[in-house]
């Protein structure tokens, strides 16, 4: 991520800290003594609202209607699922509707304070409620339906309909429990300690964990990635369990009662497992081979990564529900070796695929390229060969070369960005010196970055494989190698975050050490193609589509109610080397052909379909049998799909799921993606005009 200092952040510097020395606009009101807001939490409310008005690209004003946004933000933050707050607290609460930008404006946040007070009775209500409802064994027999997704649906109108949803929700969980071979009493007790450790977690809350979720809320108002983080919570708010201790290798963050995976970090446990993805949520951790699994529903962040962290080399056990898969579904288990990252699974690395073409064997090499790094303290000390991505791409580049290749394939998928110079410079290895990105700022100057290049290192047939998780800097060389004519987009749309955030530490303007105001993530720009289109919210969109379990309607920029839209600016000129037109139509057509009799690819779209059908459920039978029959009827069927595959291939079938290893699944995307570059190597020179000089623009 490139870090932009604007003109208008130095320019404002020495208004923001008088703003911050000076009083609220009048005298505050009692709020209530275990939660309520201090004078750091006003200054600081002053001082991000100047940030946010002043600083961030949209240049909106916090106004009424900003108001407005605030307001269901805050309780879309606090209820999402419309579980807790009745229809007549919402109602009174819209007294605040055009009100909070006066109490961020002037620090006054009361009304803050007094809209969470109201949710942790509710939600203490709902949890004694809850609790209740564990003294008599539930009728599993009926057939009833629960709504586990309510985020559509209006709040409960009274508190007769909040008890039949939160029955309905004790008794989800319940057959979640069951259905892992537990019997009631079993269940009861670790409901029990489950719904009991909720009621601690908010029993623990304080005035800066309510402040921060309010001022998060406001953030995102402006965009997904302007954020505040408060200097006591920034820790447990986002976990990044990386390089600084022995963990798992992933990013997790609490999300109502569960503790959610955010990312997994190339190179770390998770990811060299593979079985760990975003938007997955960690219900329990049994420690060792065999150890118990302890219920983690409703803990504290702290508390989960800390049963998550231990010595290198032992084993944690994850018990995990997939993203999209409904509360009180059956989970999984995942066992992970701790250990830290390795950085050299970090770095780009290389295979070289092998294939038979028409009769003949054909050689692709494959790159690929988890992140966009820099070692930026030894580039600043001046080394020569400090480890970077270009230099790593670069070298891989020659090796295949010299092993004989008929193609490359640079595999971008699940790379989330990193240095943008890394992007730039790694478009120099396959293009002739020219503009690769164009940046514009908050006050709509735009800066064009160029990449000077002694030369390519590889013109042959090139392609560039991307995923829903291909995001930034990734976006910015995929686009790049697709504008000039370069290579083949091949894959998923990608995630499509074309904008920049700066950093701006907060505590500059704090008046002595103590107290200490947290910092904020500012979004101040936006990046384009050399064509002019923004990379923002639409990302780049592959010649050739190879479909992927991840849904798009759930992961991406396009996903986010706030994001920024696209749009274009003027293009700059650039030096076109062709167009891939033709050839990408011919290629589509050998491709369309060739996935129709692949059993793999054929695998692959029967995963998908059965995942989106899954994901597309809002509701769940709470009749025991008929759960247990869904998921005979889900697991048979993931069976039979498995041995069709196999018996297309000459394969032999498999007993059980739980027989099938890690090995035998395919890569689907990577080898459909290398049989396409290995299509286009074989056109005629003719119809591969991509070695053609132009000029675009």
């Amino acid at each position: 991520m490139r870090i932009v200092k604007t003109a208008t952040w130095i320019s404002i510097a020495a208004s923001l800290g008088a703003l911050l020395l000076a009083g609220p606009a009048f005298a505050t009101v009692d709020a209530a003594p275990e939660l309520a807001p201090s004078d750091r939490h006003g200054k600081v409310s002053r001082l991000v609202t100047t940030l946010f008005e002043r600083s961030h690209y949209r240049r909106m004003p916090v106004d009424d209607v900003a108001s407005s946004r605030m307001l269901d933000a805050y309780l879309e933050a606090l209820d999402g699922n419309h579980q807790y707050f009745l229809a007549s607290d919402i109602e009174e609460f819209e007294t605040w509707r055009t009100g909070l930008d006066d109490a961020v404006k002037r620090g006054q946040l009361e009304p803050v304070f007094e809209i969470y007070q109201r949710y942790l009775e509710r939600t203490e209500e709902r949890l004694e409620y809850a609790l209740a409802q564990l003294e008599v064994e539930h009728d599993f027999t009926l057939d009833e339906e629960f709504l586990f997704d309510r985020s559509e649906v209006g709040w409960p109108a009274s508190r007769a309909e909040l008890d039949d949803i939160w029955r309905k929700r004790v008794k989800n969980d319940a057959i979640g429990l069951m259905l892992t071979g537990k019997d009631w009493e079993e269940t009861r007790e670790i409901l029990d300690s489950r719904y009991r450790q909720v009621l601690k977690r908010f029993d623990q809350v304080k005035s800066d964990d309510v402040f921060e979720t309010f001022m998060n809320a406001f953030a995102n108002t402006m965009d997904p990635h302007t954020s505040y983080y408060s200097p006591r919570n920034s820790e447990e708010y986002r976990i990044q369990m990386s390089l600084n201790y022995d963990g798992i290798g992933a990013t997790l963050q609490l999300q109502d009662e569960y503790v959610a995976v955010i990312n997994v970090i190339e190179g770390g446990p998770a990811a060299l497992d593979g079985t760990l993805k975003p938007k997955d949520r960690i219900v329990g951790v049994g420690q060792g081979e065999d150890g118990e699994i302890q219920d983690v529903v409703g803990w504290r962040l702290d508390e989960v990564v800390d049963l998550i962290r231990g010595p290198s080399g032992s084993t944690v056990r994850l018990q995990v529900l997939p993203g999209g898969a409904a509360p009180g579904s059956t989970p999984v288990v995942v066992p992970l070796v701790r250990d830290k990252v390795k950085l050299e699974a970090q770095a780009a690395r290389k295979e070289l695929l092998e294939f038979e073409y028409e009769g003949q064997p054909r050689r692709v090499g494959v790159i690929t390229v988890p992140s966009f790094y820099q070692d930026y303290n030894a580039r600043v000390a001046g080394a020569k060969d400090y480890t970077s991505t270009t230099a790593d791409v670069r070298r891989l580049t020659e090796e295949l070369v010299a092993e004989g290749i008929d193609a490359l394939l640079l595999d971008l998928r699940n790379n989330g960005g990193g240095h943008l110079s890394e992007a730039t410079a790694m478009t120099g290895l396959f293009v002739p010196s020219g503009p690769i990105v164009q940046l514009r700022d908050t006050s709509g100057r735009v800066e064009v970055l160029e990449e000077r290049s002694a030369g390519p290192v590889y013109d042959g047939p090139l392609a560039v494989l991307v995923n829903r998780f291909s995001a930034s800097a990734s976006e910015i060389f995929a686009g790049a190698i697709q504008d000039y004519g370069r290579g083949i987009v091949i894959g998923q749309q990608t995630y499509g975050k074309g904008t920049v955030q700066n950093l701006y530490p907060l505590d500059r303007y704090a008046p002595g050490a103590e107290p200490r105001f947290g910092q904020l993530t500012l979004t101040v720009g936006k990046y384009y193609r050399v064509t002019g289109e923004s990379t923002q919210h639409r990302g780049v969109i592959p010649d050739i589509v190879i479909p992927s379990a991840i849904d798009t309607h759930m992961v991406g920029e396009s996903t986010r109610d706030t994001a920024l839209p696209w749009d274009q600016i003027k293009p700059t000129p650039f030096p076109r080397q062709g167009n891939l037109g033709p050839a990408i139509e011919i290629v589509t057509g050998e491709h369309t052909e060739r996935r129709a009799g692949d059993p793999n690819y054929r695998h692959l779209l029967g995963d998908i379909e059965a995942i989106e059908a899954r994901r597309a459920r809002k509701s769940v039978s709470l009749n025991i049998e008929a759960r247990r029959a869904e998921n005979e009827t889900a697991e048979a069927e993931e069976l039979a799909r498995e041995n069709q595959r196999r018996a297309a291939l000459g394969l032999a079938p498999l007993e059980a799921l739980a027989d099938l290893e890690d090995d035998d699944a395919p890569d689907v995307q990577l080898d459909e993606a290398a049989r396409v570059v290995l299509d286009l190597a074989e056109l005629p020179p003719a119809v591969v005009a991509g070695r053609a000089s132009g000029s675009g623009g």
